[in-house]
């Protein structure tokens, strides 16, 4: 199976979005780890300009531990070399239009050469501000939807999502997509642009009345907890990446998606090398405190189950 993927991917253009964030460093140093051959990688990252997408993607990704591997490998210089030849950094938004991308030529361009996108772009604060989860978990995903139905080459997009979309559901829970307007308690049905006009008219309110910067944060995330729990789901962050699930399967039409729902995503497993991770996020915290030696001991019932994943 590994080999078939491996293989899928020769002589292929891949459009990342979520640089540089973690799990999408973890992607691209693994593609060009096993897949020398990959025709272009477009990293689609926030950035002003040119110049900066660049410097970003040098400072937050190829210099980072993770390259080890290959730059031992490959050395510095050729390794400099491979990734000029392979690697894109686009300054890119996915809340907009487009995904931000500046320029009709560079458009059309990704539009011609493009094969595959993975997207992992999102916002995963579980009390986020209403309006920017809306904006990147929910249509986020569908701008890259977009996106990819423009692209001429385009085979498949893949979407990362969580499992947590499923609530606090307990039992077995299958693997399959929301339908537009669904809720997790059926108490009443969810219009997705409802919520962003309700959204966008308290953001109104409060900008009227001139509230401060941080009441308008607090308002906006007190807002998204709120539609969560009406509508059955236990924040905002997992609400909205729903919507975005229910967004995608709604309007893919032909377009070939594969959307994949991790558990607690943790540190790599074996490759580049065991133990790998950057930032403290969900468990992590709790791995750490355990490997430095300062929790001796977690109170749990040990029949539970810990949903974890590695990286790699």
């Amino acid at each position: 199976m590994e080999s078939n993927c491996i293989q899928f991917l020769q002589d292929k253009t891949i459009l990342v979005t979520g640089v540089p964030g973690f799990l999408a460093k973890v992607f691209v140093e693994k593609i060009l780890r096993i897949q020398p051959k990959v025709k272009k990688l477009f990293l689609l990252l926030r950035a002003a300009d040119n110049e900066s997408a660049m410097q970003r993607f040098h400072s937050e990704v190829l210099e980072k531990d993770l390259f080890r591997v290959l730059k031992n490998a490959l050395g510095d210089e050729n390794l400099k070399a491979f990734v000029t030849e392979k690697v894109v950094p686009i300054p890119g938004d996915i809340s907009v239009d487009n995904l931000g991308v500046k320029g009709s030529d560079l458009l059309q361009h990704m539009w011609n050469e493009i094969d595959i996108i993975v997207n992992v772009a999102a916002t995963t604060n579980f009390d986020e501000r209403y309006d920017v989860g809306l904006s990147v978990n929910t249509f986020g995903p569908l701008n890259v939807l977009n996106f990819a139905k423009k692209c001429v080459k385009g085979q498949l997009l893949l979407h990362v999502s969580t499992a947590y979309v499923c609530g606090e559901k307990s039992g077995l829970l299958q693997e399959k997509t929301f339908h537009m307007g669904e809720t997790l308690n059926g108490h009443r049905k969810l219009v997705i642009e409802t919520e962003m006009e309700l959204m966008k008219q308290k953001l109104r309110e409060l900008q009227k009345q001139n509230c401060s910067e941080e009441e308008i944060s607090q308002s906006m995330k007190d807002l998204g907890m709120s539609r969560a729990k009406l509508h059955g789901w236990p924040n905002t962050y997992v609400f909205t990446k729903s919507m975005g699930e229910m967004l995608l399967g709604n309007y893919r039409e032909n377009l070939p998606i594969v959307i994949i729902r991790p558990t607690m995503i943790t540190s790599t497993f074996s490759e580049p090398f065991p133990g790998w991770i950057e930032g403290l996020r969900t468990i992590d915290s709790v791995i750490v405190a355990y490997g430095k030696g300062r929790l001796k001991c977690f109170l749990a019932d040990p029949n539970s189950v810990l949903d974890l994943v590695s990286s790699t």
